[in-house]
């Protein structure tokens, strides 16, 4: 029997840095991943480390996050190619614009730093933004980074504080009895700690739904690809309002492009599938014309889980003392992922998270029916 004080079922950026800060408070910790750390969701998505565009609600604890990136060489001992390049929402009509300019507006005070351009300052200071576009906001701290680097170093770092790493190893039973949980895996590990932190994506529900307390999540599959390496054009991360298409382009010259759904294979691999790679082609050139006639050398996806209010869980559990979850992310989890990992060390280590969890509270799910 392996006695910690905290067990993390996931391996994704939150639970990873979740074991990284609990480790480096002094606290015994064995995160257990079926696959490889940082080699679902928190590794194959866009890349993007952007604050703007978030609700309302979770600016504090991205904002958190974003005061966390800045240190990423002292947190985790590399840069993982982050940039804070700006982040660019597009607005595609007049309409579009005012809803941006209605959000500089309510997110005052939380440190964005917002600029709305019009039509033709955004031409001036953006000139390989198509003329489809009526203007944009401009976010001048956000940015990009590699989360195939990132969250996989997450995982190491924590291992090299003293967190025990079990990788390809999934859990095949949990158990509480009144004092602990009880964690069983396929390949023979038994472990007990008065913590639980279920932070495994897609598929917490189950472990959520086992203690009592379904939530109505479902998987997505986001659309991805990247093209040939091409002269440098893009000096910001990009979005449109209203949803659409997203894309940036990394120092050697590839542009990371993304949009839509792709469909699932099985329960733990999806792919992109040829009609939404063709859509975001389709919009890519519209927006952005230098893109016309380049290859896409490699598409992808992943599988990431949706709740209908497009908001986290995370927390206390509603049943289950010692039960914490961190999950739900809807595609938005990488940028404030090691705030949520920091969120749930608090409440370990202090009894409370120094930033308010109430929006995300699994208990606002208790008195709606789970199909």
């Amino acid at each position: 029997m392996i006695e910690v004080d905290a067990i993390i079922i996931g391996g994704g950026i939150v639970g990873a840095s979740a074991a990284l800060f609990l480790s480096k408070a002094g606290r015994r910790v064995a995160l257990l991943e079926r696959d490889f750390c940082g080699s679902h969701s928190s590794g194959v998505n866009y890349g993007g480390v952007r604050r703007q565009g978030r609700p309302l609600s979770q600016l504090p604890l991205s904002q958190q996050a974003h005061e966390l990136w800045e240190q990423l060489p002292q947190l985790i001992g590399i840069d993982g190619e982050y940039q804070r390049s700006g982040h660019l929402k597009l607005a595609r009509s007049l309409n579009d614009l005012r809803a941006l300019q209605d959000y500089a507006v309510s997110s005052q005070g939380f440190g964005l730093d917002l600029q709305i351009l019009e039509r033709d300052e955004l031409r001036a200071r953006f000139p390989w933004v198509g003329d489809v576009a009526a203007g944009a906001s401009f976010c001048p701290d956000d940015g990009h980074a590699n989360p195939r680097l990132v969250s996989p170093a997450f995982a190491q770092t924590a291992r090299r504080h003293g967190a025990q790493i079990h990788e390809q190893c999934a859990v095949t039973e949990v158990e509480h009895d009144g004092q602990h949980f009880n964690v069983s895996t396929a390949n023979g590990l038994k472990l007990r700690a008065p913590w639980l932190l279920n932070c495994a994506g897609a598929w917490a529900g189950k472990l959520a739904a086992q203690f009592g307390e379904p939530v109505p999540m479902h998987a997505g599959h986001p659309a991805m690809l990247v093209t040939e390496p091409l002269p440098l054009v893009m000096n910001a991360s990009t979005g449109v309002e209203g949803g659409g298409i997203y894309a940036r382009q990394v120092a050697r010259g590839n542009c990371v492009l993304g949009g839509g759904q792709g469909f699932a294979l099985d329960d733990a691999r999806a792919r992109p599938g040829q009609n939404a790679v063709i859509e975001i082609l389709r919009q890519a050139v519209e927006l952005y014309p230098f893109l016309e006639g380049a290859q896409a050398i490699r598409t992808w996806s992943g599988t990431e889980g949706y709740l209908p209010d497009r908001q986290p869980v995370i927390g206390h559990s509603g049943t289950r003392p010692g039960l914490l979850h961190g999950f739900g992310f809807a595609g938005a989890g990488f940028q404030i992922g090691p705030a949520v990992g920091l969120a749930l060390t608090e409440i370990i280590c202090s009894g409370a998270s120094k930033t308010s969890l109430d929006a995300f509270s699994i208990t606002r799910f208790h008195s709606i029916p789970v199909a």
